[in-house]
């Protein structure tokens, strides 16, 4: 994959209150802004907090999930072009809390040169970043547990770090399908580790968000009726146009 050699300039801006997309009331991830987007693992920010990276193929719909999760509806660049960018975007919650949204894997057209060094920097993340509390792998439920899915899980594995697969779209599915999907991938999940959690999601008809949201907010130490301060500016940068297609 190809990556720039430096991360977006800081830019000042005044944050504006973002547009609501739900009717969930209690949501700690509605303040989040966008922070900044790294090409290399040494532009991050300071190893310290913590971090919940969400992680999938650039065709599985995360950065739909993402505004969904966070309630705006463009907090994270959709593009009907996957593999188009590939920064480790962050996202603040307060000053010591942040969201990592890692860039899409398995669907670019690039070398297998490229492709080697980005999976060398994202197993090299996941192993080596000290404030990595979790990671959340988004699935197409269609098309569950390819190759470079079950890569970044093991890595996960590997590195003790907690793992929640979604499986998203699901509103693509009837009910019984749903189910029928879930515990295949469970039951093939649990010959990795049998302490990788699973659900269903749809960014479309919101079915799985509030289990989403519940899930990630326990990893930050706080509940869903907590809301994170945010000071009114922050040093931010412009949101990169995102990888994975909702397609």
């Amino acid at each position: 994959m190809s990556v720039t050699s430096e991360c977006v300039n800081y830019r000042q801006t005044r944050l504006k209150n973002p547009t609501k997309m739900t009717n969930i009331t209690n949501n700690p991830f509605r303040v989040a802004r966008y922070l900044m987007g790294a090409a290399k693992l040494n532009q991050l920010p300071p190893d310290d907090g913590i971090e919940v990276a969400l992680a999938g193929r650039s065709n599985a719909g995360k950065s739909t999930a993402l505004n969904a999760i966070t309630d705006q509806k463009s907090l994270a660049k959709t593009s009907k072009t996957p593999g188009r960018t590939q920064l480790i975007n962050l996202f603040v919650l307060n000053e010591t809390k942040r969201l990592t949204d890692l860039p899409g894997y398995g669907f670019a057209k690039v070398s297998k040169d490229q492709k080697a060094q980005w999976q060398k920097t994202l197993s090299k993340y996941l192993q080596e970043r000290q404030c990595l509390k979790a990671l959340v792998v988004f699935m197409d439920i269609r098309h569950p547990l390819k190759e470079t899915d079950k890569e970044m899980v093991q890595w996960a594995v590997n590195a003790n770090i907690p793992v929640h697969v979604v499986l998203s779209k699901a509103d693509k599915f009837k009910s019984g399908a749903r189910k029928t999907a879930l515990l295949a991938v469970k039951k093939r999940l649990d010959r990795i580790s049998e302490d990788i959690t699973t659900q269903i999601f749809s960014a479309t008809s919101k079915l799985g968000l509030q289990e989403l949201i519940d899930k990630i907010a326990g990893w930050y130490d706080f509940d869903v009726a907590e809301k994170p301060s945010i000071e009114e500016e922050l040093p931010t940068k412009e949101p990169q146009s995102e990888e994975d297609s909702d397609c």
